[in-house]
Order: C-alpha cells, then structure tokens, then sequence
C-alpha cells in the first residue's frame, strides 16, 4: 500500500471516529427539550386556576381576594423577568434554567400545605419568581441555537409549550382533585420538572461546546448571522443603555398592552366557566383545555407563517409584522361573539378564537429580541418585555377582579377586544421597521 493510499484511509478513520456521537438536527432536539419545560411551568401555573372555584370555596375567598393571590404570582413573576434576563446572560442557559425550575419545583410542592388565602400567596410568589426564566432563557437557547430564518418557527415550538400544558392542566388536574384531593395535584408539575432537568443536565450545552453538535450544523447555525457578532469581541450592552433603543420600546408597548388578555385566559377562565356559565369541576376538566388546543395551532401557524415567509424572499420586518397585525385584528372578532352569545358551545369557540389570534401574535413578539439584538443581550432585552408584560397584567387582574364581583365578565372581554388593536398600532408606530441592532464591541 502507497504512502498516499495509507494516509487516505488514515484520513477517513479519523473523519468517521469524529463523525461518532453526533446528533444530526440537534437544534431541533434542544427547543424540544425546551418545550417540554414549558409544558410543566404552565402545569404547574394553571393547577391553582382550575382548582381555583374550589380552593375560594374553602378558604372563603372572593374574586378580588383571588385576584391579589394572582397578582402575587406576577409581582414575583415581573420582579424575576427583570432579573433573570440578567442573570442567564451573565450565568449562560444551562445552569439559568436549572436555578429557575429548582425554585419553581419546590414553590409548586409548597402549595399543597397552604392553608389559608395568606400562604398561598406566598408559596404564588415563590412560583412566580421561579416560572419567569423560562422564557427569557428560552428567547437566548434560541438566538443561540437557530438562524434568523428559522427563529420564529424555533420559538413556536417552545412556546406551543404553554399550549399543550394549558390543554393537559385541565383534565389532569381536575381529575387528581376529585380522585385524591386537590392539595395532591400541586406534586404534579414538580415530580415532572425533576426529570427533564435531570435530563438537561446531561444532554444541554452551549453550541460552541456541545459534543454531539456536527459541524454541518454548527456551520448552519452560524449561516444568516451579524457577521459583527461573529467577529467583535463578545460584551454585553449594560442594562440601562438598552432603554436607548426603539426596539426595546416598541417591545415593551407590544407586551404591555397584550399580555393581559393571555394572563385573563389562564387565570379566569375557569372561573368564568363556573360563575358566567355554570360548569362544575368535572366540567371544567372536560371543556376548559378547548381554547388552549385551539391557542397551540395559533402558536405553531404564527411562527411558521412568518418563517416560511422569510424563507420564500419576505425581509424580517414584513414577515413578522403581516402576522402580527392579522392576528391582533381577530381578537376583537372573538370578542364579539363571546358577549353577544347564550351559547355554551359558541362561547367556547369564541373563547378560542382570542387564544388562537393571541398565541400568532405573541409568538413573533417574542421572537423580536433574537430578530434586532445580538445574543449576548437577547435574555436582557427579553426580560425587559416581561417585565412590562407583568407590570401591565398585574394592574389588569386587580381590575378584573373588581369588575367580575360588581359587574360581570363582559366589560373585561370588551377591554380584551380592545388592547389587542391598540397594541399593535402603537407597536408599528414605535418599532418603524424591524431591524438589527449592532453588536457591542468590548
């Protein structure tokens, strides 16, 4: 055998021993891993919703008392997004989710010893302080891990997350209370946490130093970025200059005047199907997961859409916003049609028409801190948004509450129908055009 023929096969050995234990589409494995933490944080955020009309039936509570207990829950929820951001920049993804599903896990466990309104405020706001670095951390795993191309898709599929956790919490839960009681069900969320963090533990890494991670891939991850941000010295901006910038303003618009109506599904429907509609628990468990199922398509079409967009020629600033605006103008259909009906059936459908319409336009909201900042900034950027989306939902549950128990749920649903549209107008009108922000150079 010739020098040349030896070297050659020497050559392709070493190629096929590198090429052993790589994970081909390991990005697409990652955001699933992603998603199913999402699944759980929404299992374990919707067991006190749907539990809601029986715990206020034991612990004697009103709706604005229940409402203060949610708005716990948020001010811990909104005190975190504004520092986990921080914090999962300076600590990276994998060690940032452990922290924050270990303290939402044990928080979720604690809710089964309350025993009265006062303690189970108190074990909401320990789980709101845990449950808000999901998402920031989700927004920098995607920057990380996805060209700009597929961001939005990568988003959808960890977002459809709180989807299908909305759509599994009813029925579930519903049916451990009646089964063995509902303090029981507040184990659920927390066991389940347990193992996919055990699970990524082992299997999660940055893309720079994931084994498993081909270079094919890697090359492809790297395809459509800010050649800036491959090139300069890797700095974060520092927090407050990030508030120089119309793309974190028109963020906190977009998530200040919207997320409510998500936080007023998920905290009230429920109680809305009992008190406006009649339902009893094991109805609540049959019917409640509806708008949710329902909210998952709109999460997976919203991201899709503009991703597919973007693939066929569209720039980033039309794709993303053709599906905002569609989406934003069809809550207030679904608005109309839940005020104006004495249907159980249509007030369901009209019901998941919000959530649908809401899941495509938040989708691509969220995707806008990975679309205009580089990485190293995108949890900071993400947890200013939340921020103002906790801020904004907070002062918008009190207010439901004192509305549901002096009037009735129809001047909220008239508010939902409203915010909607107004978001998205001054969203346009303070964004201008989608684009990216240069890196900064250290």
């Amino acid at each position: 055998m010739s020098d040349t023929t030896a070297r050659s096969v020497r050559e392709r050995a070493l190629a096929g021993a590198a090429a052993v234990g790589k994970v081909r589409g390991l990005r697409w494995y990652i955001i699933g891993m992603i998603c199913m933490l999402t699944v759980i944080n929404y299992v374990d955020r919707m067991t006190l919703s749907v539990l809601a009309p029986t715990i206020m039936d034991e612990f004697g509570m009103t709706n604005v008392a229940y409402a203060r207990v949610v708005t716990t829950f948020l001010l811990a929820y909104t005190i975190s997004q504004a520092l986990s951001g921080k914090v999962l920049d300076r600590i990276g993804t994998r060690r940032g989710f452990m922290l924050f599903v270990g303290i939402w896990s044990v928080a979720s466990m604690l809710h089964a010893t309350a025993r009265n309104a006062v303690q189970l405020a108190a074990f909401r706001f320990m789980l709101g302080f845990g449950e808000a670095g999901n998402w920031p951390g989700a927004a920098k795993a995607a920057a990380e891990w996805f060209p700009t191309r597929e961001r939005a898709f990568a988003m959808a599929i960890f977002n459809s997350g709180a989807s299908v956790g909305a759509v599994v919490a009813p029925p579930l839960i519903a049916w451990v209370a009646l089964t063995f009681g509902w303090r029981r069900a507040f184990f659920i969320g927390a066991a389940l946490s347990i193992i996919v963090m055990v699970l990524w533990f082992f299997l999660y890494r940055a893309p720079a130093e994931h084994p498993r991670l081909s270079d094919a891939e890697r090359a492809h991850i790297l395809s459509d970025q800010d050649p800036a941000d491959a090139t300069a010295p890797v700095s974060r901006r520092p927090w407050l200059s990030l508030f120089r910038y119309r793309q974190v303003w028109a963020l906190v618009a977009a998530r200040f005047l919207t997320d409510p109506i998500w936080w007023f599904l998920i905290s009230w429907l429920p109680n809305y199907l009992k008190n406006e509609r009649g339902f009893s628990l094991a109805l609540i468990g049959m019917f409640a997961w509806i708008p949710f199922l329902v909210a998952d398509i709109g999460n997976l079409s919203g991201g899709g859409i503009s991703s597919l967009l973007i693939r066929r020629g569209w720039g980033v600033d039309r794709a993303r916003k053709t599906v905002m605006v569609t989406s934003a103008l069809l809550i207030p259909l679904g608005v109309t049609a839940i005020v104006t009906t004495n249907s159980d059936a249509v007030a369901i459908a009209a019901v998941s028409v919000i959530a649908f319409a809401f899941q495509s336009w938040i989708v691509n909201v969220i995707t806008l801190p990975s679309d205009c900042f580089p990485k190293q900034d995108v949890g900071s950027v993400a947890g200013i948004g939340g921020t103002a989306a906790g801020i904004a939902s907070m002062l918008f549950t009190m207010l439901v509450g004192y509305l549901v128990d002096n009037f009735s749920y129809t001047p909220v649903y008239v508010l939902v129908g409203l915010m909607a549209p107004l978001g998205a107008l001054l969203f346009l009108l303070v964004m201008k055009r989608i684009e990216r922000v240069p890196a900064h150079v250290a």
